[in-house]
């Protein structure tokens, strides 16, 4: 008994160690250089438009919610396997971005944020996906 008890200790106590281990080796990401045309870029949708709430939450379920989660915190299940830490859409920061910019963040890409241009083609679903991360 006191054996199973010191393996079950024992491996909790590994685990926690690699789980912090994992999460301290992620880095926040450095700061995104903007392109000037995309950063006076204006959403060609409203964010109440009904596209936001279908096709924006759609996509956004599709290719973003596995590493930015579902709440768009970063927490996704993706998410603790990449090098970069991911930032919360809730974020003042992330907040305060133009439209263009998130724009360009979302479809353009860097580095562990990979480019959407060939998965999401249509401009008004881009729009809507913008303005459904804008609604978290």
């Amino acid at each position: 008994m006191k054996n199973s008890i010191r393996l079950a200790v024992l491996l909790f106590a590994a685990f926690i160690f690699v789980t912090v281990n994992a999460v301290m080796a992620q880095k926040a990401a450095g700061p995104w250089t903007v392109p000037a045309k995309y950063k006076t870029m204006k959403s060609t949708i409203k964010v109440t438009d009904a596209s936001v709430k279908t096709v924006g939450k759609e996509m956004f379920n599709k290719h973003c919610k596995s590493c930015h989660g579902s709440k768009g915190l970063g927490d996704g299940p993706k998410s603790a396997s990449l090098n970069t830490l991911i930032p919360s859409f809730a974020d003042k920061k992330f907040k305060s971005y133009s439209d263009g910019e998130m724009y360009y963040q979302s479809f353009i890409g860097r580095d562990e944020m990979p480019n959407f241009e060939k998965k999401i083609t249509d401009e008004a679903d881009r729009w809507a996906v913008v303005n459904y991360i804008k609604s978290l």
